[in-house]
């Protein structure tokens, strides 16, 4: 299999390179040298991906050249925090750390987010490389320069806006995904096809059980098309002044509903799937969207394994923790509505008629 190459194209002028394929963990010093003046890379990783990948990548790393250090940090949600970013910014300043460095993040979402975040935050922002190592990582959260750390009032609530310099999304770490990973990555594509259109949509729809089988061409195939579309998408909107709202899809429920059932509870992906339902539903009233839309992403959810979620939440705990959703303005409730695949808005939905699909989900489950 050869490995696909795509370039992220911002419209400032500044370009990445992401490499979707194999061995491209013990090659990731060579392509980072291509990209990059640092001399010292500092490595950020987690407490399970460190000993599966660690000596690889550390190894490629020197063999290109590079001082190499590690820093590693527990796995998990908590780690987003801002003890943690501390403690990073420390350490890097103990390693004598300057703008000669560059950090790589090697892990999933969690890793990528604060990793990015410390490199745009430690001396006014240094260069960080993503090497995501999860499936919802590819295809999402290691490209489009949002870096995050949670608050006890929600997720992302602090966070940055900076680009990787290069991403490298190695095919041969997603072997030891446990299936949790593997459906929030499935979530995430389904979101990205959902939103940009029918020809994505009905690739998805034709390919959903080989997706599902792992097998590797269409695997590759649905992460280059996932990261092709947000690419687009963050090209045009680097900053979530408008268009990058789209990427939200379902996130406003489902955020609410990580917050609320206590984050690690429910995953990602079944949690964004869920808003995804959500949002069909309130979409029928609120913009006109049609049953046939609501079946058709069921079916394709259904077909992914993102099943709806058993447990019930209380009605007015989830309608209270959306008002932290980054899309509030005015304190109004803005949602990313869609009628068919590809045709999607951004709106201000009645509280009234949001408290009614709430309660209306929560005696489902009862």
């Amino acid at each position: 299999m050869s490995t696909r190459r795509l370039r992220v194209v911002l419209e400032g002028g500044d370009t990445y390179d992401i490499r979707v394929g194999h061995r491209l963990l013990v090659n990731l010093g060579v392509h980072v040298r291509d990209v990059c003046q640092a001399t010292r890379a500092v490595v950020i990783t987690d407490s399970e991906v460190g000993p599966r990948y660690l000596s690889d990548v550390k190894t490629g790393l020197r063999k290109a050249g590079f001082e190499v250090f590690e820093l590693s940090i527990p796995a998990g949600e908590k780690s987003k925090s801002v003890a943690v970013a501390a403690e990073l910014w420390d350490a890097l300043a103990l390693l004598g750390i300057g703008r000669d460095g560059v950090i790589v993040a090697l892990g999933g979402g969690v890793v990528g987010d604060i990793a990015g975040f410390v490199a745009a935050t430690y001396m006014r922002g240094i260069g960080f490389i993503q090497v995501p190592t999860t499936l919802l990582a590819m295809v999402d959260s290691s490209i489009g320069g949002k870096n995050g750390i949670n608050l006890a009032g929600g997720k992302n609530l602090v966070g940055t806006f900076r680009q990787p310099t290069y991403v490298a999304a190695d095919l041969a770490v997603l072997a030891t995904l446990p299936a949790g990973e593997w459906e929030n990555g499935f979530a995430e594509i389904a979101k990205s096809a959902l939103i940009d259109g029918s020809d994505f949509t009905q690739w998805l729809v034709d390919n959903a059980g080989m997706l599902v089988a792992h097998d590797e061409t269409v695997v590759q195939q649905a992460i280059v098309q996932s990261l092709g579309f947000k690419a687009r998408v963050v090209a045009h909107d680097e900053t979530e002044k408008g268009l990058r709202e789209c990427l939200n899809y379902g996130h406003t429920f489902a955020h609410a509903l990580e917050a609320v059932a206590g984050f690690g509870k429910i995953s990602h992906g079944r949690a964004v799937a869920e808003g995804m339902r959500f949002a069909a539903r309130l979409a029928i009233e609120a913009i006109g969207a049609s049953e046939g839309f609501v079946k058709l992403q069921d079916d394709l959810l259904d077909n992914l394994g993102l099943t709806p979620i058993a447990e019930s939440y209380p009605a007015d705990e989830l309608f209270e923790r959306m008002f932290s959703d980054k899309k509030v303005r005015n304190n109004e409730l803005r949602f990313v509505l869609a009628t068919e695949p590809g045709e999607w808005q951004t709106i201000a939905v009645d509280p009234d008629l949001v408290k009614i699909y709430l309660i209306l989900w929560e005696q489902a489950r009862m």
